[in-house]
């Protein structure tokens, strides 16, 4: 069944409310999880309400955050979460940053103190949205990716996300974790009974797994490319990069090594990085976004090798389902539903969605 996306963003208001969220907090997690849930990323939509009653429930949350910034320049600044959700602080930041850049070509912004923020590429848009070129990373409070050669999870998924604005065209929208698959995703295997495939994830003795309940258990997620074999080295060091922008560079918390005497401790403090750029500072207005739409072009024109397959490039398949999502709706399982229900009657929520 397929459920009009206001009415979805009501439903997940409503339950956020009744947690006790502040309606800036709120408004700031719906349209994050509406990007992702109106583009296929089912794993970072409305889904990611269970995760977060997990953190309500732990006491890992502030309710009602007031971010700040406590650290600037005319390019940088740094902004403290104050542990409540991601969404809020991050959606400040990337504004923040953008509006640096449109003055002085650049703006980076630093966040700590925050917490899981949804999907990477709907900060990386904000600057598209604004005519520049965006990149985003995030760090997690929880190890999940296991070092090429090891055997225990020490970094996060550790998303990045890079958009760029074409000039007629869709824009460039790149958003991936550095794991070979995003923990949310295994999240959903189990959900829905499936296996994982082969070099997803690894068991305590370093082998692969492919039991999707067993990973979730205990996350050992492989870095991008998934074995030594096939060059994991380098989602490894990819991985390693996004927690030096993330959590050395903000002051955050390094999951593996998390200190709990810290007063911090009670809070996730994870770090966020936002980068902004405007093209006008190399090129003449215009000539950037002509020069992006010409390659993108080229590359959806390459050979195919199976006709039936076309090449795409990075936000093709998302704009894709946001245009049929948007007219048709977006599907809802009935494992989703019984969970989405299951969140709004604990906290005395009715439910909206149909039967």
């Amino acid at each position: 069944m397929n459920v009009p996306a206001e009415q979805l963003a009501a439903q997940a208001a409503a339950i956020l409310r009744a947690w006790g969220l502040d309606d800036d907090s709120i408004a700031a997690t719906v349209e994050v999880m509406l990007y992702a849930d109106l583009r296929g990323i089912e794993s970072h939509g409305v889904s990611t309400l269970t995760l977060y009653d997990e953190y309500r429930r732990s006491n890992k949350l502030t309710l009602r955050p007031q971010p700040r910034v406590i650290r600037e320049t005319p390019v940088t600044a740094l902004l403290d979460g104050d542990g409540g959700l991601g969404h809020l602080p991050s959606q400040r930041a990337m504004r923040l940053a953008v509006d640096k850049a449109a003055k002085c070509g650049v703006g980076v912004v630093s966040v700590r103190n925050s917490n899981h923020f949804g999907a990477a590429g709907a900060y990386a848009m904000m600057a598209v949205e604004r005519g520049l070129i965006g990149f985003v990373t995030c760090a997690t409070w929880r190890p999940g990716i296991v070092p090429t050669f090891g055997a225990d999870a020490m970094l996060g998924t550790n998303p990045i996300a890079f958009a760029a604005p074409g000039k007629s065209g869709p824009p460039f929208c790149l958003d991936m974790a550095t794991s070979t698959v995003a923990f949310n995703k295994v999240k959903m295997a189990a959900w829905h009974g499936k296996e994982l495939r082969p070099g997803w994830a690894m068991d305590a003795n370093g082998q692969p797994l492919t039991d999707a309940a067993a990973a979730v258990k205990n996350i050992r997620l492989t870095p991008l490319g998934g074995l030594p074999e096939m060059s994991s080295h380098k989602g490894y060091g990819l991985a390693t990069m996004v927690e030096i922008l993330s959590t050395t560079l903000s002051g955050s918390f390094f999951a593996a090594t998390r200190p709990q005497e810290h007063p911090a401790a009670p809070r996730h403090n994870v770090g966020h990085f936002f980068l902004a750029l405007d093209p006008k500072a190399f090129a003449e207005e215009g000539e950037f976004e002509s020069g992006l739409d010409s390659m993108l072009v080229a590359l959806r024109a390459t050979r195919r090798a199976e006709e039936s397959q076309p090449v795409l490039v990075a936000g093709d398949p998302e704009q894709e389902q946001l245009v049929t999502r948007r007219r048709d709706g977006i599907p809802l399982s009935e494992e989703m539903r019984k969970t989405l229900r299951g969140l709004g009657e604990a906290v005395g929520v009715p439910w909206r969605l149909g039967q």
